[in-house]
């Protein structure tokens, strides 16, 4: 009688368990973006003089609203950063759109803020945006701060 207890709270004990750890699970996927449904896109390209510490998944915003991600980050034959954005295809996006790459916070996260321009024309697929700001480098800018205020002798 004694040992069907045991078996009865061990099972119980262990539900709880695997119940835990799919719950975490889930928040894990959940928190990296995973989804079952799969969203429409197209691949536009923007290139860049800096790009500080983007990394490929960064996110891709219009007034702080999340429309895409950063898929790819390559050198160009002009030793430049080119990189592929895939946008939510079910939004319009004028040929004039313009791409900054900004920092969440202070030291956070780096994502690209998409302007929209007022063009007729709209942005299609493997197309390239041609107005790009690049990263504002926190550490050459107070290097140059330094530089700059010292005293000629």
């Amino acid at each position: 009688m004694k040992t069907n207890r045991l078996a009865v709270r061990n099972f119980i004990v262990g539900c709880f368990v695997l119940a835990g750890l799919l719950a975490l699970a889930f928040l894990s996927f959940s928190i990296g973006g995973l989804s079952l449904e799969e969203q429409e896109t197209i691949s536009v390209y923007a290139a860049f003089d800096e790009i500080g510490n983007l990394k490929e998944r960064a996110q891709v915003a219009i007034s702080g609203v999340m429309v895409g991600e950063v898929a790819e980050i390559v050198l160009d034959e002009d030793y430049r950063a080119r990189v592929r954005l895939d946008i939510d295809a079910a939004l319009e996006y004028p040929a004039d759109t313009s791409a900054s790459i900004l920092t969440a916070g202070l030291l956070g996260d780096r994502y690209i803020l998409l302007q929209l321009g007022g063009d007729d024309r709209l942005l299609a697929h493997d197309d390239e945006i041609m107005f790009t700001e690049s990263a504002l480098v926190l550490e050459r800018l107070v290097g140059k701060l330094i530089h700059n205020t010292e005293v000629d002798k």
